[in-house]
């Protein structure tokens, strides 16, 4: 643990009381839940009740075999009744990351994310680090607590997933919790979440990309078209990066009203999160870390520069953003 962790733990308790009643707001993943799920354990006996609440749909069949396994109780956002809270911390994510979390007057933020604006009472945020559940765990350790086998396997996996196996952004405090939480850690549960990545439905993605991708620069760029799950755009931009002569994979596709572009490139070009913000930051949300980031537009945001609809104008508009994202 650091002295910082030890510091800002006092601080994160002093803006507690026994009678608050704590609302922990997460965009679900594995570092998400798993950085809300410490939070909890940090908090139990110190405020009248905690409940973590998600504001996105979980479909990867990974996380929901961890909130299973872990028997993580997330409430819909929708579900929430904002009134019977009067305290809400956000982790893994950022006040402006989200339209939802502007609905709440959010205390404190801890995170490992690119810090943006933020403007609340209590804030950690660590860019550096290469996930919210080492800072989580070394507020634990700070606060003398052991952490039970199941939460120890959820911060284990989250720092596995965030750090990409320490291949992505990884400091040696990274490494030091990952140490410290696999002699806690349920190692089987790991191992089941692990093994439920993928979904039949899935399978049928990865012919279309297959068969559509285009190659240009050792840039591989694909288009699905309307997906079942943003996710499957995630699971192809990570599987089109292991290939050798591949730098980036660019992989997009069309999820309700929204485009969704997922960037992932080896670690030694560009910083994908800025190639994302100078490629689409103008038009919708975008961002990440050095080898991973993502974009959402409004389909209605590209309607005057092209049809959404016809997926070769898409992924030519998408191609030549990037590039110019590129450029020096």
């Amino acid at each position: 643990m650091t002295a910082l962790s030890v510091e800002n733990l006092r601080r994160f308790y002093n803006h507690f009381t026994s009678e608050d009643h704590v609302l922990i707001l997460i965009d679900a993943d594995p570092d998400a839940i798993a950085s809300a799920m410490a939070v909890k354990r940090l908090l139990w006996r110190k405020v009248a009740g905690a409940a973590i609440a998600r504001i996105n749909e979980i479909k990867r069949p990974d996380n929901i075999s961890m909130i299973q396994l872990l028997k993580v109780n997330l409430v819909p956002i929708q579900d929430i009744d904002k009134n019977s809270f009067n305290r809400f911390v956000l982790v893994d994510s950022q006040p402006n990351h989200h339209d939802i979390f502007a609905n709440f007057p959010i205390d404190a933020v801890i995170d490992h994310h690119p810090e943006t604006a933020v403007h609340v009472s209590f804030a950690d945020v660590r860019s550096k680090y290469g996930a919210t559940a080492t800072i989580m765990t070394e507020y634990l350790r700070a606060a003398k607590i052991k952490p039970s086998t199941k939460l120890a396997a959820g911060l284990f996996y989250a720092i596995k997933t965030d750090t990409n196996n320490f291949v992505r952004q990884t400091l040696i405090e990274d490494i030091r919790a990952f140490q410290f939480l696999y002699r806690h850690a349920n190692l089987n549960i790991v191992n089941k979440i692990e093994r439920s990545e993928l979904r039949l439905d899935f399978l049928k993605y990865f012919r279309i990309a297959l068969d559509h991708k285009r190659i240009r620069k050792g840039r591989v760029y694909v288009h699905l078209g309307p997906v079942i799950n943003p996710d499957v755009c995630v699971l192809l931009a990570d599987f089109f990066i292991k290939i050798s002569s591949v730098d980036w994979s660019i992989v997009s596709g069309l999820y309700g009203e929204n485009l969704i572009v997922v960037c992932r490139n080896d670690g030694l070009r560009k910083d994908a999160g800025k190639v994302a913000r100078k490629s689409f930051a103008s038009m919708g949300s975008a961002g990440g870390h050095k080898s991973s980031a993502r974009a959402e537009i409004r389909l209605e945001t590209l309607k005057h520069e092209l049809d959404p609809g016809d997926d070769q104008k898409l992924l030519n508009w998408i191609m030549r953003q990037i590039e110019k994202g590129t450029e020096k």
